[in-house]
């Protein structure tokens, strides 16, 4: 049977994006798992702390043949490692394994996912990009080292692509604006998307370090910039960007506890990781500043303020359906 590596990369790719820019501080990483050429099971990493996405669809595909098996209701990587380890019985010996990032090789968080494909030596394990962070890499090394037949550089362009913003923020600080429009350009009126992307826009507001917004709009949307849509989920810090320092307090932003607000006519924001939430008069004005802008388009359209989002000087990473909208990751033309 001849195998379509770029088919199931592409697969596990589509995957991680629907997790990206959530798992910070982590990167977003899709797997698949094959056994005998059928897929049996697909996963990403969903949060930084979790269980990688290799060891979530080896979970995964181990629970296909033993449903009743108490690894079901076990989520500590730590624990799904040493159970897996123990209970494997060889199961992974005739599997496939891709994976859109070089395997970690370090113990921090949670354990080496190298070390649990050495332990369940799968037939061969495929991968698109090497980590660049020198803290975890050398996976690739221990899995050829252990016999592991291994494949690199799959579906490469489309593994960079996805592994863009994790490559900012090692950087030092990554900032990414979020804007959402009309299918026509229009930006005014109230909520404009979906329900789906309203979640997950709160969802963003609960892992990044700062939310930045211009003072006219939180003069005239009087915002909350919470994360009421979602369980649990911290409100951000707030930077306003404005020159005029005056608000008044009754604006419910200000009311939310445990958040600092800090208002500035600079964005003075030296590290981290950072969402710009504005329209198009401040995407302009911080574009220079700006590494990545993540665009929701809803069908709905508005007779006004149409502006043509080909004049934006951004270029498509990745685009997917939210809702009943269009979720779009640009980033800067060169």
């Amino acid at each position: 049977m001849v195998i379509n590596d770029e088919f199931y990369m592409s697969l596990a790719i589509a995957e991680a994006w629907k997790y990206q820019l959530l798992t910070y501080p982590n990167p977003a990483v899709g797997a698949i798992v094959l056994k005998k050429g059928e897929i049996v099971s697909l996963e990403a990493h969903k949060k930084a702390g979790n269980a990688h996405a290799e060891v979530l669809a080896l979970k995964s595909a181990y629970l296909k043949k033993n449903p009743t098996s108490r690894l079901e209701n076990i989520t500590s990587p730590f624990e799904i490692h040493d159970y897996l380890k123990e209970n494997h019985d060889g199961f992974f010996e005739d599997c496939e394994i891709y994976i859109t990032l070089e395997p970690c090789n370090h113990t921090g968080k949670t354990p080496a996912c190298s070390d649990l494909l050495v332990a369940l030596k799968p037939k061969r394990v495929i991968i698109s990009v090497l980590d660049p962070n020198k803290n975890a890499s050398g996976g690739i090394e221990k899995l050829k080292s252990c016999g592991i037949d291994v494949t690199i550089d799959i579906c490469k362009k489309q593994g960079e692509d996805l592994l863009f913003p994790f490559l900012r923020y090692m950087s030092g600080k990554f900032l990414f604006f979020k804007l959402a429009a009309r299918a026509n350009g229009s930006i005014d009126g109230g909520y404009i998307t979906s329900k789906e992307s309203l979640t997950y826009v709160h969802k963003l507001r609960s892992v990044i370090d700062t939310l930045v917004i211009g003072g006219n709009t939180v003069r005239i949307d009087r915002p909350t910039l919470d994360c009421r849509f979602i369980e649990h989920g911290k409100s951000p810090d707030v930077l306003i960007y404005s020159s005029k320092k005056e608000f008044d307090r009754e604006i419910p932003l200000f009311k939310v506890p445990n958040r600092e607000v800090i208002i500035s006519n600079t964005l003075d924001v030296s590290s981290g990781y950072i969402m710009v939430e504005g329209g198009y008069t401040l995407l302009e004005q911080l574009y220079y500043q700006i590494d990545m802008l993540v665009l929701f388009i809803s069908p709905n359209f508005k007779n006004s303020n149409d502006i043509l989002l080909t004049e934006l000087k951004f270029e498509i990473l990745y685009s997917m359906q939210i809702g009943d909208d269009e979720l779009i990751f640009l980033k800067k033309r060169l």
